[in-house]
């Protein structure tokens, strides 16, 4: 029988899918098949780089804006208004079913995610994405946890790489708003704030843009400001979508005052200076802050096959969140990496195999179609070894691969 192609070929389990797992498992030494996880954001103006078809850029209807982010092994819901059931959530398919890798989690628990983020989790805590935009985003932070705790949610870090295979053109603005100019106050954040409704209320006024680099990335605490450029991005991060909007205006487009406090308790929604110290000042300020963020790739293992190189690491506040990595199997080569947790891996160039599992970056796809260039990788499959194989004779087979919490102690941290 033929693999499924689109979710129409698909009938959707919602519970019991223990046994479908642990075969699919059997078969695949630890891996689990997921399908393309389509957002979209009303706020935002599509970038036209996920690979998705241009006449599906708005699938799910103009008022809920375009796609312009894939998540990748997510078990978090995308905290969009009128925002579909399942929507950031990614499905597992064995067969011709399909189920909530969410649901896979919850059942199986540490044979997917490993014992260790088991017990301290009880659930998958991290998802990446694709995010692409055609121009910059409006200066923004995520809450930290106790700030996310008020209003029921978890905090958000997040780190970002860029991807030169997703980035054939850095579109409109390459540049990315970080953190605050040393010596921006309080009170000149409050004046920015107090102008919300005249239009552009001047916050970039009081910040710094960095020009963004293909194959780098940087590290994101909660709590500091960033408007993301238009360079498509891969980001590791923390399962949570909380946010505060600081900018009224980007590109001419308004942004209401109900992005800014949407995470805030509500007796605090008019609060200026409950809304100014949302942010953290002094990392926010930081004369430094390049050093202490920036993430240049570090190799870490290469041979005649293949390159393994670090694209996410470093600590926030003194923990790893999470961290990421970037195989390079060269043209009629194969590899077996062994790595210490469970991972979400994407293709993003080329084709081959993964643990005999066929394996191949899209070209183009439309709104329904499955790919096979993304699949979860269970702890014990990663410790006993995963087999990459790039059926190309010209071209590198390049995956992606992210880690949850404390997974990598060996990875790099960050100068600085």
């Amino acid at each position: 029988m033929s693999d499924p192609r689109t979710r129409a070929d698909l009938t959707t389990r919602t519970s019991n899918v223990g046994a479908l797992v642990d075969a699919a498992l059997e078969s695949t030494g630890g891996l689990l098949w997921l399908a393309p996880c389509w957002v979209p954001r009303s706020f935002l103006q599509p970038g036209r780089r996920l690979r998705l078809h241009p006449s599906d850029l708005y699938a799910y209807g103009l008022s809920r804006g375009g796609i312009d982010e894939r998540w990748l092994a997510s078990t978090t819901e995308a905290a969009n208004e009128g925002r579909e059931p399942d929507e950031g959530l990614s499905y597992v398919v064995v067969g011709t079913e399909r189920f909530l890798l969410r649901d896979a989690v919850t059942e199986c628990g540490a044979t997917l995610v490993g014992q260790n983020i088991w017990d301290a989790y009880g659930k998958w805590p991290v998802y990446s994405k694709f995010f692409d935009n055609m121009g910059s985003i409006p200066h923004h932070m995520h809450q930290d946890f106790k700030q996310a705790e008020h209003v029921g949610c978890e905090g958000k870090p997040e780190s970002y790489y860029f991807p030169p295979q997703y980035n054939a053109s850095l579109n409109t603005f390459p540049f990315t708003w970080f953190g605050l100019t040393p010596g921006t106050t309080k009170e000149d954040m409050k004046r920015c704030l107090e102008q919300w409704s005249r239009g552009d209320n001047g916050i970039l006024d009081l910040s710094q843009a960095y020009r963004l680099e293909l194959g780098t990335g940087w590290l994101v605490d909660p709590r500091i400001l960033h408007g993301p450029g238009s360079v498509c991005t891969f980001e590791p991060q923390w399962g949570s979508d909380v946010f505060a909007m600081f900018q009224s205006l980007v590109d001419g487009r308004e942004v209401p005052w109900s992005l800014l406090i949407k995470d805030m308790p509500e007796d605090r929604h008019h609060d200026l200076d409950f809304i100014a110290d949302q942010i953290d000042w002094a990392k926010n300020t930081d004369p430094n802050f390049k050093d202490k963020h920036f993430m240049p790739k570090i190799v870490q293992s290469e041979s005649d096959a293949h390159v393994d190189s670090w694209i996410v690491y470093g600590r926030i506040d003194g923990k790893q969140y999470f961290t990421a990595k970037e195989l390079i199997v060269n043209p009629g080569a194969s590899v077996t990496v062994s790595d210490p947790g469970a991972y979400g891996l994407v293709c993003v160039q080329g084709y081959g195999s993964v643990n005999g599992q066929r394996l191949e970056s899209p070209t183009l796809l439309r709104f329904p179609d499955l790919s096979r260039d993304e699949y979860f990788c269970t702890e014990e499959g990663a410790r006993v070894g995963v087999t990459y194989v790039n059926a190309s004779e010209t071209e590198p087979l390049v995956i992606l691969r992210y880690f949850g919490p404390e997974v990598c102690p060996d990875a790099p941290e960050i100068n600085g």
